[in-house]
């Protein structure tokens, strides 16, 4: 975290915007018709919103370093691809959301990161496992 106290409040506001925010993506996989609509554009609203506000021209969320804003965040750098091919909806698409993408390419470029994020292809065969049920 942040040592500045604004910018503590400011990761902190970030944080929990993901956590109430994010859900909608989720939601993509269990509705159809006008609902998986209303899904999709929620969730474009969301990624505007952070596009535009939340990463400035930082690298990551809070800086030169990643931070837990970053690792709140961190599921949009690799599940958000997987999530996307699934439900057959492109929401962050490079031309529209640049700051995002920069960020995601950084973020899994990290070595920590890197290292332990699971494969695009396992990811995909998981989640397809996991939702047939």
């Amino acid at each position: 975290m942040p040592d500045d106290p604004y910018e503590r409040a400011m990761a902190r506001f970030w944080v929990k915007f993901v956590e109430e925010k994010g859900v909608a993506v989720w939601t993509m996989f269990f509705s159809s018709g006008e609902e998986k609509e209303k899904v999709v554009k929620d969730s474009l609203e969301m990624l505007k919103t952070i596009e535009e506000h939340a990463l400035g021209k930082n690298k990551f969320f809070c800086g030169d370093k990643i931070s837990s804003v970053d690792i709140a965040y961190g599921w949009m750098a690799r599940w958000l691809e997987v999530l996307e091919e699934l439900a057959g909806v492109k929401l962050l698409e490079p031309q529209k959301f640049p700051r995002l993408h920069a960020w995601m390419k950084d973020f899994k470029d990290e070595p920590i990161i890197k290292e332990n994020l699971p494969g695009h292809d396992e990811m995909l065969v998981y989640f397809k496992h996991k939702f047939q049920k």
